[in-house]
Protein backbone atom coordinates (compact mmCIF):
# COMPACT_ATOMS: atom_id res chain seq x y z
CA UNK A 1 0.00 0.00 0.00
CA UNK A 2 2.95 2.30 0.45
CA UNK A 3 3.87 2.35 -3.20
CA UNK A 4 0.49 3.58 -4.43
CA UNK A 5 0.43 6.23 -1.69
CA UNK A 6 3.90 7.41 -2.68
CA UNK A 7 2.82 7.46 -6.33
CA UNK A 8 -0.23 9.58 -5.53
CA UNK A 9 1.94 11.97 -3.56
CA UNK A 10 4.34 12.39 -6.47
CA UNK A 11 1.51 12.85 -8.96
CA UNK A 12 -0.07 15.47 -6.71
CA UNK A 13 3.18 17.40 -6.49
CA UNK A 14 3.56 17.34 -10.27
CA UNK A 15 0.00 18.61 -10.66
CA UNK A 16 0.60 21.44 -8.24
CA UNK A 17 3.84 22.38 -10.00
CA UNK A 18 2.11 22.42 -13.38
CA UNK A 19 -0.72 24.51 -11.94
CA UNK A 20 1.76 26.97 -10.48
CA UNK A 21 3.60 27.32 -13.80
CA UNK A 22 0.36 27.89 -15.67
CA UNK A 23 -0.75 30.67 -13.32
CA UNK A 24 2.67 32.37 -13.39
CA UNK A 25 2.94 32.49 -17.18
CA UNK A 26 0.71 35.55 -17.90
CA UNK A 27 2.41 37.61 -15.19
CA UNK A 28 5.79 37.02 -16.81
CA UNK A 29 4.63 38.54 -20.12
CA UNK A 30 2.17 41.33 -19.33
CA UNK A 31 0.23 42.90 -22.18
CA UNK A 32 1.59 46.26 -23.36
CA UNK A 33 -0.03 49.16 -21.53
CA UNK A 34 -1.73 51.95 -23.45
CA UNK A 35 0.07 54.40 -21.17
CA UNK A 36 3.55 52.99 -21.86
CA UNK A 37 4.79 56.40 -23.13
CA UNK A 38 6.71 57.92 -20.23
CA UNK A 39 7.00 61.45 -21.67
CA UNK A 40 5.13 64.10 -19.70
CA UNK A 41 5.04 67.83 -19.13
CA UNK A 42 5.35 70.80 -21.48
CA UNK A 43 7.77 71.32 -24.35
CA UNK A 44 8.60 74.99 -24.93
CA UNK A 45 9.36 75.43 -28.63
CA UNK A 46 10.85 78.69 -29.90
CA UNK A 47 10.35 78.76 -33.66
CA UNK A 48 10.69 81.20 -36.55
CA UNK A 49 7.45 82.98 -37.45
CA UNK A 50 7.42 81.35 -40.89
CA UNK A 51 7.04 77.95 -39.20
CA UNK A 52 3.83 78.74 -37.32
CA UNK A 53 1.31 77.02 -39.57
CA UNK A 54 3.34 73.83 -40.05
CA UNK A 55 4.61 73.67 -36.45
CA UNK A 56 1.07 74.06 -35.10
CA UNK A 57 0.17 70.98 -37.14
CA UNK A 58 3.31 69.14 -36.03
CA UNK A 59 2.52 69.99 -32.39
CA UNK A 60 -0.96 68.48 -32.73
CA UNK A 61 0.44 65.28 -34.25
CA UNK A 62 3.18 65.08 -31.61
CA UNK A 63 0.71 65.49 -28.76
CA UNK A 64 -1.44 62.73 -30.24
CA UNK A 65 1.59 60.43 -30.25
CA UNK A 66 2.58 61.47 -26.71
CA UNK A 67 -0.65 62.12 -24.72
CA UNK A 68 1.23 63.19 -21.62
CA UNK A 69 2.99 66.08 -23.35
CA UNK A 70 1.77 69.58 -24.22
CA UNK A 71 3.60 71.69 -26.82
CA UNK A 72 3.78 75.42 -26.11
CA UNK A 73 5.20 77.39 -29.04
CA UNK A 74 6.57 80.93 -29.27
CA UNK A 75 6.80 82.32 -32.83
CA UNK A 76 8.83 85.38 -33.77
CA UNK A 77 11.81 86.50 -35.83
CA UNK A 78 14.75 84.13 -35.38
CA UNK A 79 17.03 86.96 -34.23
CA UNK A 80 14.56 87.93 -31.49
CA UNK A 81 14.23 84.33 -30.34
CA UNK A 82 18.01 83.81 -30.33
CA UNK A 83 18.40 86.89 -28.14
CA UNK A 84 15.75 85.65 -25.72
CA UNK A 85 17.37 82.21 -25.51
CA UNK A 86 20.75 83.81 -24.91
CA UNK A 87 19.23 85.79 -22.06
CA UNK A 88 17.94 82.64 -20.39
CA UNK A 89 14.44 82.11 -21.77
CA UNK A 90 13.19 78.66 -20.64
CA UNK A 91 13.12 77.12 -24.12
CA UNK A 92 13.44 73.39 -24.80
CA UNK A 93 13.77 73.53 -28.59
CA UNK A 94 14.91 76.24 -31.02
CA UNK A 95 13.97 76.16 -34.71
CA UNK A 96 15.58 79.00 -36.65
CA UNK A 97 14.92 80.23 -40.18
CA UNK A 98 18.65 80.42 -40.82
CA UNK A 99 21.94 79.02 -39.57
CA UNK A 100 23.34 82.44 -38.61
CA UNK A 101 20.90 82.95 -35.75
CA UNK A 102 21.27 79.36 -34.58
CA UNK A 103 25.01 80.00 -34.37
CA UNK A 104 24.34 82.85 -31.92
CA UNK A 105 23.29 80.26 -29.33
CA UNK A 106 25.88 77.65 -30.26
CA UNK A 107 26.86 77.06 -26.63
CA UNK A 108 23.25 76.10 -25.86
CA UNK A 109 22.58 74.35 -29.17
CA UNK A 110 25.72 72.35 -29.97
CA UNK A 111 24.11 69.89 -32.38
CA UNK A 112 21.66 71.65 -34.73
CA UNK A 113 20.23 69.68 -37.65
CA UNK A 114 18.77 71.06 -40.88
CA UNK A 115 15.13 70.12 -41.38
CA UNK A 116 13.73 72.44 -44.09
CA UNK A 117 14.48 75.05 -46.73
CA UNK A 118 12.59 78.08 -48.02
CA UNK A 119 12.76 80.70 -50.78
CA UNK A 120 11.29 84.17 -51.25
CA UNK A 121 8.38 85.41 -53.34
CA UNK A 122 6.97 88.86 -53.98
CA UNK A 123 3.65 89.14 -52.16
CA UNK A 124 1.12 91.68 -53.45
CA UNK A 125 -2.45 92.39 -52.37
CA UNK A 126 -5.17 90.54 -54.21
CA UNK A 127 -5.64 91.95 -57.76
CA UNK A 128 -2.15 93.50 -57.55
CA UNK A 129 -3.10 97.21 -57.47
CA UNK A 130 0.55 98.29 -57.88
CA UNK A 131 0.92 96.25 -61.06
CA UNK A 132 4.06 94.62 -59.68
CA UNK A 133 5.71 92.03 -61.92
CA UNK A 134 9.43 92.01 -61.12
CA UNK A 135 11.88 92.88 -58.36
CA UNK A 136 12.60 96.18 -60.13
CA UNK A 137 8.99 97.23 -59.52
CA UNK A 138 9.58 97.17 -55.77
CA UNK A 139 11.63 100.37 -56.11
CA UNK A 140 8.63 102.36 -57.41
CA UNK A 141 5.81 101.11 -55.15
CA UNK A 142 5.22 101.06 -51.40
CA UNK A 143 7.22 98.05 -50.27
CA UNK A 144 7.68 96.50 -46.83
CA UNK A 145 10.56 94.18 -45.99
CA UNK A 146 11.85 92.24 -43.03
CA UNK A 147 14.57 93.97 -41.02
CA UNK A 148 18.11 93.13 -42.13
CA UNK A 149 18.92 91.17 -38.95
CA UNK A 150 15.96 88.83 -39.48
CA UNK A 151 16.55 85.83 -41.80
CA UNK A 152 13.89 86.91 -44.31
CA UNK A 153 15.42 90.39 -44.30
CA UNK A 154 18.94 89.13 -44.94
CA UNK A 155 17.64 86.92 -47.75
CA UNK A 156 15.68 89.85 -49.20
CA UNK A 157 18.79 92.02 -49.30
CA UNK A 158 20.73 89.26 -51.05
CA UNK A 159 17.97 88.71 -53.60
CA UNK A 160 17.65 92.44 -54.36
CA UNK A 161 21.42 92.91 -54.52
CA UNK A 162 21.78 90.00 -56.93
CA UNK A 163 19.17 91.67 -59.17
CA UNK A 164 20.82 95.10 -58.92
CA UNK A 165 17.71 96.62 -57.33
CA UNK A 166 17.81 99.21 -54.53
CA UNK A 167 14.66 99.46 -52.39
CA UNK A 168 13.92 101.89 -49.55
CA UNK A 169 11.23 100.06 -47.59
CA UNK A 170 8.24 101.86 -46.12
CA UNK A 171 8.87 99.79 -42.98
CA UNK A 172 11.27 97.12 -41.77
CA UNK A 173 9.47 94.40 -39.83
CA UNK A 174 10.85 92.06 -37.17
CA UNK A 175 9.29 88.94 -38.68
CA UNK A 176 7.90 87.77 -41.99
CA UNK A 177 4.36 87.47 -40.62
CA UNK A 178 4.25 91.24 -40.06
CA UNK A 179 5.28 91.85 -43.68
CA UNK A 180 2.58 89.54 -44.99
CA UNK A 181 -0.04 91.11 -42.71
CA UNK A 182 0.66 94.61 -44.06
CA UNK A 183 0.51 93.45 -47.65
CA UNK A 184 -2.69 91.49 -47.10
CA UNK A 185 -4.30 94.53 -45.46
CA UNK A 186 -3.40 96.74 -48.42
CA UNK A 187 -1.02 98.87 -46.35
CA UNK A 188 1.73 98.16 -48.88
CA UNK A 189 1.80 97.39 -52.60
CA UNK A 190 4.34 94.62 -52.17
CA UNK A 191 6.63 92.76 -49.79
CA UNK A 192 9.14 89.95 -49.88
CA UNK A 193 8.01 86.92 -47.88
CA UNK A 194 8.71 83.22 -47.86
CA UNK A 195 6.91 81.07 -50.39
CA UNK A 196 5.36 79.09 -47.53
CA UNK A 197 3.80 82.23 -46.03
CA UNK A 198 2.07 83.24 -49.24
CA UNK A 199 0.86 79.73 -50.03
CA UNK A 200 -2.83 79.30 -49.35
CA UNK A 201 -3.37 82.95 -48.32
CA UNK A 202 -6.33 84.19 -50.35
CA UNK A 203 -5.62 87.85 -49.50
CA UNK A 204 -2.35 87.97 -51.41
CA UNK A 205 -0.90 86.88 -54.73
CA UNK A 206 2.60 85.47 -55.01
CA UNK A 207 5.06 86.28 -57.78
CA UNK A 208 8.21 84.15 -58.04
CA UNK A 209 11.02 86.57 -58.96
CA UNK A 210 14.01 85.70 -61.09
CA UNK A 211 16.87 84.38 -58.97
CA UNK A 212 14.68 83.27 -56.06
CA UNK A 213 15.94 79.70 -56.37
CA UNK A 214 19.49 80.94 -55.80
CA UNK A 215 18.69 82.39 -52.38
CA UNK A 216 17.64 79.53 -50.11
CA UNK A 217 17.26 79.78 -46.36
CA UNK A 218 18.08 76.53 -44.57
CA UNK A 219 16.28 75.92 -41.28
CA UNK A 220 18.12 74.22 -38.36
CA UNK A 221 16.52 72.79 -35.22
CA UNK A 222 18.18 71.90 -31.92
CA UNK A 223 17.32 70.56 -28.49
CA UNK A 224 18.88 73.03 -26.06
CA UNK A 225 21.42 71.80 -23.51
CA UNK A 226 19.60 73.47 -20.61
CA UNK A 227 16.13 72.39 -21.74
CA UNK A 228 13.74 72.16 -18.77
CA UNK A 229 12.19 69.01 -20.30
CA UNK A 230 15.10 67.39 -22.17
CA UNK A 231 13.53 63.99 -22.94
CA UNK A 232 10.34 65.45 -24.42
CA UNK A 233 12.39 68.12 -26.21
CA UNK A 234 14.56 65.48 -27.88
CA UNK A 235 11.44 63.57 -28.89
CA UNK A 236 9.89 66.69 -30.46
CA UNK A 237 13.08 67.42 -32.41
CA UNK A 238 13.14 63.82 -33.63
CA UNK A 239 9.50 64.10 -34.70
CA UNK A 240 10.24 67.18 -36.82
CA UNK A 241 13.03 65.24 -38.54
CA UNK A 242 10.90 62.11 -38.96
CA UNK A 243 8.97 61.14 -42.10
CA UNK A 244 5.74 62.35 -40.48
CA UNK A 245 7.19 65.75 -39.62
CA UNK A 246 8.83 66.13 -43.00
CA UNK A 247 5.55 65.38 -44.78
CA UNK A 248 3.77 68.14 -42.86
CA UNK A 249 6.53 70.58 -43.81
CA UNK A 250 6.49 69.51 -47.45
CA UNK A 251 2.72 69.93 -47.60
CA UNK A 252 3.19 73.49 -46.31
CA UNK A 253 5.58 74.22 -49.18
CA UNK A 254 8.95 73.82 -47.47
CA UNK A 255 11.84 72.30 -49.35
CA UNK A 256 13.75 69.30 -48.10
CA UNK A 257 16.95 70.33 -46.27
Amino acid sequence: MRRPLRLLTVLGAVALLASGCASASPAANPAPSASADSLTGTVEVYAAASLQRSFDEIATAFEAAHPGVTVSAVYDGSSTLATQIGEGAPADVFASADEKNMAKVASQAPDPQLFAGNTLVIAVPKDNPGKVATLADLARVTTVLCAAEVPCGAASQTLLSNAGVAVTPASSEQNVTAVLTKVAAGEADAGLVYATDAKGNSDVEAIVPDGADKVVNNYPIATLTDAPNPEAAAAFTAFVLSDDGQKILADAGFRAP
